[in-house]
C-alpha cells in the first residue's frame, strides 16, 4: 500500500528523495550543530520526543536554536506529567503549578512516570535540561518560565474541570497551545531576528496555536475516547450523542460525522489569522519553523472533514505528502498556494446537503478570495502536475511492454 502511494504521487516521491539527501541522521545533525555534552543530550531528547519538530528546530538560526529546543523540552516535560494518568490528582496539580519553579532547581528529576509514558526518559534525566536552561540569556529564561507558569496553571485547572462550553474549549486550547504561540513569538522578538511587534500582537500568535491544537484534538477523537478522556466540547458532541463513547460508535455513525464536521469548521475558522501571522515573519528559518506545522494542519483538517475513518482510528496524512509540504513551506507565496489547493480539495468533499455545508462554503470562498487577491499572479491554475507524470509513466510503461511483447513474438517466429 505504501509503495502504491508513492507511485500514485510521484511528486511526493521526489520530495522524499530530496528530504533524505538534505537531512543527515540524528548523530550527524548534532555534530554539525557543534554542540557537545549536556546540550547534545538535549538534542537527543528532542529527536526522541518529536522527530518532526526536531528537524525544523535544528534548522533555526543559531540565535534561537538552543532556546527553542529547551523551550520545547520544558513544555514536553510539563505535558508528560499532564498526560500521565497514573499520577494522583493532587500530586499532578502540584507538579503542574510549580513546574516553572522546578526548572530553576539544579539536579531535579522525576522517576515516577507510569510504565506507558513514552517520554518518561526526559523526566528521568531532566537535570540535563535544567542545567542548559540556566545557561540561556536571562530574557530567554524569563519568557520560558512565564509561559510554563501560565500553562501549568491552566493544565492544573483542567485536571478537575471538563471542556463543556465553546469558551472552555478555547480556553483549554489557549493554555496548551496558544501560550506556546505567545512564547515563541516573544522569543522571536527577544532574539532580534523578528520585529518587536511580533512579540506584542499575541492574538495572532494565539490563533496559530489554536489552529494546530484544534486540528489535533479533532483528529485524535478515537484515541482520546478509548483512553477515557475527551477534549471535544460537550456543547458540540452532546447534540449528536448521549455520551463520549457514542461519538465514535458505528451505530451512531451519521451523527458522529456531523459532530466531526462541526469540529473541523471550528478549526478552519483560524485560517485568516494564520495567513496574517505568517505574513509578518521575515527571517527565513523562523518562517519555515512557523509555516511547516501550519501546512501540515490544513492538510490534516481537510483529510478529517467528512471522513468516517477519523471515528475509527488515528488518521494521518501520507508520509510523502508531509515531506512534500515541508519542501513547499519556504515562502509566503508557496504557503498561500498550499492553503489554496487544500481549500479546493475541501470544496470537493463538501457536498450540498451535508452537515455544515454552508459554513464550509463560506470559509472556503472567503479564504480562497483573500489568498488569490494577495498572491502574485492571482489564483493558482487548476492543474495537477502529478496527473501528467502518472499519465506519462503509464504511456511509457505501455510502450515498453508493447515493444517487449513484439520483440518476444519475433524471436519465437
Amino acid at each position: 500500500m505504501a509503495f502504491l502511494d508513492w507511485v500514485l504521487h510521484p511528486t511526493e516521491l521526489w520530495a522524499g528523495f530530496w528530504y533524505v539527501m538534505r537531512h543527515a541522521p540524528p548523530d550527524e545533525k548534532t555534530n554539525k550543530l557543534q554542540v557537545s555534552g549536556e546540550m547534545k543530550r538535549c538534542y537527543d531528547f528532542l529527536e526522541m520526543t518529536s522527530r518532526s519538530f526536531a528537524a525544523v528546530i535544528q534548522e533555526l538560526n543559531p540565535k534561537l536554536r538552543d532556546g527553542i529546543c529547551l523551550f520545547y523540552l520544558v513544555l514536553r516535560g510539563l505535558d508528560t506529567i499532564e498526560d500521565d494518568m497514573t499520577i494522583p490528582g493532587a500530586k499532578k496539580r502540584h507538579l503542574l503549578e510549580s513546574f516553572h519553579e522546578i526548572i530553576y532547581q539544579k539536579g531535579w528529576t522525576f522517576k515516577e512516570s507510569g510504565p506507558d509514558e513514552k517520554d518518561a526518559i526526559l523526566l528521568v534525566e531532566f537535570e540535563v535540561v535544567i542545567a542548559e536552561f540556566l545557561r540561556l540569556p536571562t530574557e530567554y529564561q524569563e519568557v520560558i518560565a512565564d509561559i510554563t507558569r501560565r500553562m501549568g496553571a491552566g493544565m492544573a485547572k483542567y485536571t478537575r474541570s471538563r471542556v463543556v462550553t465553546m469558551d472552555d474549549y478555547d480556553e483549554y486550547c489557549h493554555y496548551v497551545a496558544g501560550l506556546v504561540g505567545h512564547g515563541l513569538s516573544r522569543l522571536f522578538a527577544v532574539s532580534g531576528l523578528e520585529d518587536k511587534s511580533v512579540g506584542e500582537n499575541l492574538e495572532l500568535a494565539n490563533s496559530m496555536g489554536l489552529f494546530l491544537q484544534k486540528t489535533n484534538i479533532t483528529r485524535d477523537i478515537n484515541e482520546d475516547v478509548l483512553d477515557g478522556r475527551c477534549f471535544w466540547p460537550k456543547a458540540v458532541w452532546s447534540k449528536y450523542a448521549e455520551n463520549e463513547e457514542e461519538i465514535i460508535s458505528k451505530r451512531n455513525r451519521d451523527n458522529g460525522l456531523c459532530a466531526l464536521n462541526e469540529m473541523c469548521v471550528n478549526a478552519l475558522s483560524y485560517i485568516p489569522h494564520v495567513m496574517d501571522y505568517l505574513s509578518q515573519i521575515k527571517e527565513p528559518s523562523v518562517f519555515r519553523f512557523c509555516a511547516i506545522p501550519q501546512v501540515m494542519a490544513i492538510a490534516t483538517i481537510v483529510l478529517c472533514f467528512n471522513n468516517a475513518n477519523v471515528l475509527d482510528d488515528n488518521v494521518k496524512i501520507r508520509k510523502g505528502e508531509a515531506l512534500k509540504l515541508i519542501s513547499q513551506a519556504t515562502t509566503m507565496d508557496n504557503v498561500k498556494r498550499v492553503f489554496y489547493w487544500y481549500l479546493v480539495a475541501l470544496e470537493k468533499k463538501n457536498h450540498p446537503g451535508s452537515h455544515m455545508y454552508e459554513e464550509v462554503r463560506k470559509i472556503t470562498d472567503k479564504a480562497k478570495k483573500d489568498i488569490a487577491s494577495t498572491l502574485k499572479g492571482g489564483a493558482p491554475v487548476d492543474f495537477t502536475f502529478e496527473y501528467l507524470l502518472i499519465g506519462l509513466f503509464l504511456v511509457t510503461a505501455f510502450f515498453f511492454f508493447y515493444s517487449y511483447s513484439q520483440s518476444t513474438q519475433q524471436q519465437q517466429l
